[in-house]
This record gives structure tokens, C-alpha cells and sequence, in this order.
């Protein structure tokens, strides 16, 4: 049976808003959509089982921890890291860069060798350029592959992030050739250029040139005000390729992500929905709940009653108190879960919104309340 090309296609559109639909020969995925992040092979405190039952339709994995541990090869031995982690979503890989600024202990950019950093874990030396970072994003089979970019922290000193985004585009060049041709896999380009207006359009113009399957807005997510952001994509919303899925990386909140979505964005990523689960904060359609607070330990209501997908309703904010304050996994385990439905159950909102062309109403009524 032959494999299916990746494509994408534009559904409806309401303004700016977009319903679309990529399509890979692991399945579709439905967009705007958002991505768990699947850092080291597992969503934590989850099972694959339960993450497709949430309606999560590809996830993502990281190739800087990846390499680390426990390394691409072992990960290929085992026929790459959808057979690995027991996982037939698609999978988006993210190229490592990210996590060579904000998590080694030691690095240095170079041009040509690309980024020379020590692992945060031991210490150890690697060198991750352009090239290697593609061979190890193919060697774990991910169906979606980006870039090697540098992301640098966020930064008013303009020269600094020009030259940045101008290695970046170097690397995208390379990134580009080390892939070559493959159409059941896409490559999506990286926007960088802080929140400088010339140097967004810039980067984004070169990379066009370069022609991607995807173009993501890198460089976001670091320490900007939600108006700083949502100005850049406003700066760049009218020159984003039509055609083509746009996806803004590591973001992020409710809020952050309806505002995205307004200004044509496609795709999300964050580890807040299971981050936030594993310390006791709940997302849910009346705002934010820290289940530790000691008013729950009276409250014998779910965190939303009108849930329905996989029991979840049927633990109270009493216990779910109770299994935090004690330290248990399990209140781990289903806040998490919880939230990781609760995002897609917004998603699936703001889809449908955009389809019966309400989706500026629904804006309106949740970006401050979420």
C-alpha cells in the first residue's frame, strides 16, 4: 500500500482565522491544533492510549533531549520513535535549538560546526549542526522536521538578533539540503527576528525563497508581554503563505492561543497543560483552579461536571485535593489528563467556530476569562 504524501489544505476561513486540515500517512490532523509535548518519548503521566482518547491527533517530541538520552541510535534499533514509544499519532520533532540556549550548561554557536554545547544531564560534549540535527530527526522518524535555528532569549539589541537571524537562515539552507526529497515527510522553516518588524519580514521572505513545507514563528514564548507577541504575528500575519500550515512554537495559554489563532495561526505546542497538571493547576472553561488551595477540600463537584471523556468527571476537587496535598501520583496523573482534554475540547471549540463563522464572538467571550 503506498504511503501518503503530506498536504494541507484550507477548509473555511473566518477573517484571519483559518480551519484546515494536514494529512499525513499516519493520519490527519485537524487544525488549529494542538500538539502534547512529548519531551523524552512519553507524555508525562500519561499512556499514548489515553492521549488519543483526548482527541490529540499527532504530538511532539525533542530532539535535544532525545540525542542525549537515550540516543538516536538506540531509538532507530528499535524502528524509530513511533514504534519505540508505542505510537501511531504523527509526530513533529523540533530541531534542538531551542533547548541548546535555554538548557545546556555550556555552549557556543559557530557558524559552520553549528552549536557545541555540554549536556545538562552529565556534562558530556556534543556538536549539533544543521546536518546532524536533521540525521537525528530522521533517524527517530518523526513525520514533521524543522529547522536547526538558533533561538536566541529575548533582547532589545537589534544587531545581536539580526545576526542571529541571519545564521538561522544559513541554517535553514542547510537544514533544507540535508533533508532532500521526501513527500511523506514535511520540513517547516523557522521565523526569527525578535520583535523587530524588518527583520520578521525578512526572515520570512528568505525562508519563502527557500520554499518549506511549513513556516513556524520561532523566538516567541521567551519572556515577551502577550501584546508583544500577538504584534509580531499582526507584522507578518498578511505575508504568511496561504497554503501552507503555520505554527507558532511553545505556545501557550487559552488566551494566547485564541489570539494566535485570530491572526491565522494553525498549530501549537506547550508544556503548560501537563506541566501545570503535575503541580496542581487545572485549566477549565471558568478559568484557572489550583486544586491545592484549601477551599476544594469542601467541594465535592468535578472540575467539570459536563465531561464526559474518560471518567474524568467523576473525581471530585475534594479528593483530587486530598491526592495533592498527599503527594500521590495519581492526582498527577489526572489533572494532567485533564487538562491535556480540556485543551482539546477548546481546540475542538474554536474549530467549530471558525467553521459557522463565530469564531470572533467566541474570541471575545474567552480570552480574558481563560
Amino acid at each position: 500500500m503506498a504511503l501518503k504524501n503530506f498536504a494541507f489544505k484550507v477548509l473555511t476561513t473566518d477573517n484571519y482565522a483559518r480551519c484546515g486540515l494536514i494529512e499525513t500517512h499516519r493520519g490527519n490532523i485537524n487544525t488549529p491544533v494542538f500538539m502534547p509535548v512529548g519531551t523524552q518519548a512519553t507524555v508525562k503521566a500519561c499512556t499514548i492510549d489515553d492521549i488519543k482518547k483526548t482527541g490529540s491527533e499527532i504530538i511532539l517530541g525533542n530532539t535535544y533531549h532525545l540525542m542525549i538520552r537515550p540516543g538516536v541510535d538506540r531509538i532507530k534499533r528499535a524502528g524509530g520513535l513511533h514504534k519505540f514509544m508505542n505510537c501511531e499519532l504523527p509526530i513533529l520533532t523540533d530541531s534542538g535549538g531551542f533547548q541548546v540556549m535555554s538548557l545546556s550548561k555550556l555552549n557556543k554557536i559557530d557558524r559552520e560546526k553549528g552549536a557545541i554545547f555540554n549536556s545538562h544531564i552529565d556534562g558530556k560534549k556534543f556538536y549539533l549542526s544543521p546536518e546532524e540535527s536533521i540525521r537525528i530527526q530522521l533517524g527517530l522518524n518523526s513525520d514533521i522536521v524543522m529547522i536547526m535555528d538558533e533561538c536566541p532569549k529575548k533582547s532589545n539589541d537589534y544587531d545581536l538578533i539580526e545576526k542571529s537571524m541571519n545564521l538561522s537562515l544559513y541554517w535553514a539552507k542547510r537544514s533544507k539540503k540535508a533533508f532532500g526529497k521526501n513527500p511523506h515527510k514535511a520540513i517547516f522553516g523557522i521565523i526569527q527576528g525578535g520583535l523587530f518588524e524588518n527583520l520578521r519580514i525578512k526572515s520570512l521572505e528568505e525562508l519563502l525563497k527557500i520554499d518549506f513545507d511549513g513556516y513556524a514563528i520561532g523566538g516567541l514564548a521567551v519572556g515577551e508581554s502577550q501584546k508583544e507577541m500577538f504584534s509580531v504575528l499582526d507584522n507578518i500575519k498578511d505575508k504568511m503563505p496561504p497554503k501552507k500550515p503555520h505554527y507558532l512554537m511553545g505556545v501557550g495559554t487559552p488566551s494566547d492561543i485564541l489570539g494566535a489563532v485570530k491572526r491565522g495561526v494553525d498549530m501549537f505546542d506547550c508544556v503548560l497543560p501537563t506541566r501545570s497538571g503535575r503541580t496542581g493547576l487545572a485549566f477549565t472553561w471558568q478559568g484557572r483552579i489550583n486544586i491545592k488551595n484549601s477551599k476544594y477540600q469542601s467541594d465535592d463537584t468535578p472540575l467539570d461536571k459536563n465531561c464526559t471523556n474518560l471518567s474524568l468527571n467523576k473525581y471530585s476537587k475534594n479528593y483530587l485535593n486530598h491526592l495533592f496535598n498527599t503527594n500521590e501520583i495519581l492526582g498527577s496523573m489526572l489533572l494532567t489528563l485533564h487538562n491535556i482534554n480540556f485543551y482539546q475540547e477548546f481546540m475542538a471549540a474554536i474549530r467549530k467556530n471558525i467553521q459557522n463563522g463565530t469564531f470572533n464572538n467566541f474570541h471575545d467571550k474567552y480570552i480574558d476569562k481563560l
